[in-house]
């Protein structure tokens, strides 16, 4: 498919990067194939992961068509920015077309990409994850690539008002390696293999990240295991409970 609004996308969001002096590192690129689809997988910690899971594609030359919840596509600024980028609305009451959307485009030789948790998670670690990106990789016959981000949550995350023009800021996306396309049989088990080598991949970005906390008010954006205040995961999921009362209440 052609691609007209991505590619000046990239070049203005690159250019912010360099204005914001902002220390990328990606690490396993050359684990995202060149050619033929795949399914990228990524954790979800920041309203902006979509940028940064996509630049892990683009040193193979890669676009990725991000699966995103439909209200994303309704916004009058986003929505024509998403539209043209090819990316694929998900309706949660009309799942299945957006299935369908992104089996087709796997098929085709795209990348598509896949936040398999569903929402962004307040404990930074990562919560269950849904079986529909290792499904849609059985049925397209395409390998599942795991991705790990880390930073991005400082910007701009689930509770938290957003700072877009901090500087310096380290941002590390990590790649693993391919995941072959399971049998029917082995969706579930491959799931749960996934979300392992997810939670590894994070653990090693987390460890490894050249920033630590500046005091006790900066501690929120390091998880309650690694000694920060954001929430513990059981925390989480109580609030994340509790938003979707409000939500059905209103």
């Amino acid at each position: 498919m052609a691609d007209f609004v991505y590619p000046p996308v990239i070049a203005l969001a690159k250019t912010m990067f360099r204005a914001l002096d902002m220390r990328l590192r990606v690490e396993g690129a050359e684990r995202v194939p060149r050619t033929g689809g795949a399914v990228l997988v990524s954790n979800h910690i920041s309203y902006l992961d979509f940028i940064f899971a996509g630049l892990a594609a683009h040193p193979s030359r890669r676009f990725v068509r991000f699966m995103a919840k439909k209200e994303v596509f309704d916004h009058k600024i986003s929505g024509p920015l998403m539209r043209g980028m090819h990316h694929i609305p998900v309706d949660r009451e009309a799942g299945a077309a957006s299935y369908r959307q992104a089996l087709a485009a796997l098929k085709s030789g795209e990348v598509v990409g896949v936040f398999a948790e569903a929402t962004i998670s307040r404990s930074f670690t990562i919560k269950e994850i849904k079986s529909g990106a290792v499904r849609m990789a059985s049925s397209a016959n395409v390998p599942i690539i795991p991705i790990a981000l880390w930073g991005t949550q400082r910007f701009w995350t689930k509770g938290r008002s957003k700072n877009l023009t901090q500087r310096h800021v380290p941002i590390d996306i990590y790649v693993g390696e391919p995941i072959a396309p399971p049998s029917r049989a082995e969706v579930e088990a491959t799931t749960v293999e996934l979300r392992s080598r997810m939670e590894r991949l994070l653990d090693r970005a987390q460890r490894e990240y050249p920033e630590s906390p500046s005091g006790p008010a900066d501690s929120w954006w390091l998880p309650a295991h690694l000694g920060g205040t954001a929430p513990t995961p059981e925390e989480a999921e109580r609030l994340d409970a509790e938003e979707r009362k409000r939500r059905q209440d209103s």
